[in-house]
């Protein structure tokens, strides 16, 4: 299954990387590539964590596939999707519903930033003091995130260039994290790992945000979170819906679905806020614009799903709630036969319904980020829901036809997006308005 990550827009390509932790997944041979080596000892980054370490080896070669960036169905004027807070479990018992699981999660997160916000007044990096030598160690570990990006996500990574270079270096290291955590489970290797690999690799990300990165492309995270309001749950969930995909296949309800697409999706939302930032003059409350993050990392997570419905079933999964089939006439057997009827076509419509409606409530928040991260957010967004239209076009077969958004298409894009991202925030905002 491909993984859409917020606000990232790649181009069809394969990309591979050494996690330095296969060394238990085949054969004791740790999986290196020599094209872009990168082998040496650094230092801590913080003058208070002194320890000496030794990062490991890594590199990016051409092997892994990667689509893209970016929530749950909201319904009405809502600003969250809480479709039903409590759900009872067979047993009887009250069971918290996966939109309330998340929204704590969202909570947790805006609350760290408001924290620093009153200690600070700003979200600019904190201070830091780097031991001699590991600043230019540091940049040349940004730069390499920096070069992974540029190649394999080019329309993203122009809309960092209109960042601030600390806030743009910081998207760079999250975006490539997110991306090797993809590769466990969805990359040439995926058929080695097992959930003791993703336990040790969860293990490495504890380690990172503890000051101790394994390898160059982990420092520049682990630099990151020290100076951003980064908490490490929205990574940690990540991890879970890789996962989730090694022990799941098919989905009851949407509800089941919204937490996949929340854990491999919508994390990444929650993971960017606080490094491109909210505009000072936003009238937003922090939550709502969190939710309208979220909102985009589920509908792209969603549009990816009706894309891939055809590659999906050949490998024997299913990323449709079962329920909603039901409804519709239609069952598993109707997804492997590969057959685009009428019962079909009112699935889908109702499907692309849905995830447009994620895509709207999307679309109130990115006007309340920051004026230098709003270019990228849009041209994303914009494009990513294009890919329903070709959907549509296909005439719903998302089974043997492959839904793109064409090069011309892409190029109209980029200049409406940047229009709108020039748009202040309104006083009158259509999310949740502070106190």
């Amino acid at each position: 299954m491909s993984v859409a990550f917020l606000w990232i827009v790649t181009p069809s390509v394969e990309i591979s990387n050494s996690f330095g932790f296969f060394d238990s997944v085949r054969d004791g041979n740790r999986l290196l590539d020599s094209s872009m080596p990168v082998s040496r000892d650094w230092g801590s980054i913080k003058a208070n964590k002194s320890r000496k370490q030794k990062w490991n080896p890594c590199s990016l070669g051409t092997d892994l596939k990667y689509s893209s960036v970016g929530g749950s169905g909201l319904v009405g004027g809502s600003n969250f999707p809480v479709l039903s807070s409590m759900v009872a479990n067979p047993a009887g018992e009250m069971a918290i519903s996966s939109e309330q699981k998340v929204y704590n999660v969202v909570l947790k997160q805006a609350a760290l930033v408001k924290k620093q916000l009153r200690s600070s007044g700003d979200l600019d990096v904190n201070p830091d003091i780097v031991l001699p030598g590991t600043l230019s160690l540091l940049s040349e570990a940004y730069d390499r995130c920096g070069e992974v990006c540029a190649e394999y996500a080019k329309t993203f990574y122009l809309g960092t260039l209109l960042m601030t270079p600390e806030r743009r270096r910081a998207i760079w290291a999250i975006y490539v994290w997110c991306r090797r955590t993809d590769e466990l489970v969805d990359g040439p290797n995926a058929s080695h790992i097992t959930p003791t690999a993703l336990d040790r690799w969860e293990a490495r990300l504890d380690d990172l945000f503890q000051g101790r990165p394994f390898d160059m492309l982990d420092a520049a995270l682990s630099d990151t979170v020290t100076k951003f309001p980064v908490d490490i749950q929205p990574f940690k969930d990540m991890v879970e819906g890789m996962r989730m995909d090694l022990k799941k296949s098919r989905y009851k309800s949407f509800d089941e679905l919204y937490l996949y697409c929340y854990y491999v999706a919508g994390t990444v939302g929650l993971m960017s806020v606080p490094v491109m930032g909210i505009a000072p003059e936003s009238q937003a409350t922090t939550e709502s614009v969190y939710n309208a993050a979220l909102a985009l990392g589920i509908a792209n997570q969603l549009t990816n799903i009706l894309r891939d419905v055809g590659e999906d079933a050949g490998r024997g999964r299913i990323y449709l709630p079962q329920d909603e089939l039901a409804q519709a006439g239609l069952s598993d057997d109707d997804i492997f036969a590969g057959k685009v009827t009428d019962k079909w076509r009112n699935f889908m419509k109702n499907q692309i319904k849905r995830a447009r409606m994620f895509f709207d409530e999307a679309e109130k928040g990115v006007t309340e980020l920051s004026a230098a991260s709003r270019w990228p957010v849009w041209a994303s967004l914009l494009l990513y829901r294009q890919i329903l239209d070709e959907i549509e076009a296909n005439d719903y077969n998302n089974f043997t036809k492959r839904a793109y958004v064409s090069k011309a298409k892409k190029l109209l894009a980029l200049p409406i997006a940047y229009t709108r991202s020039l748009i202040q925030p309104s006083r009158t905002s259509s999310l949740l308005t502070k106190a």
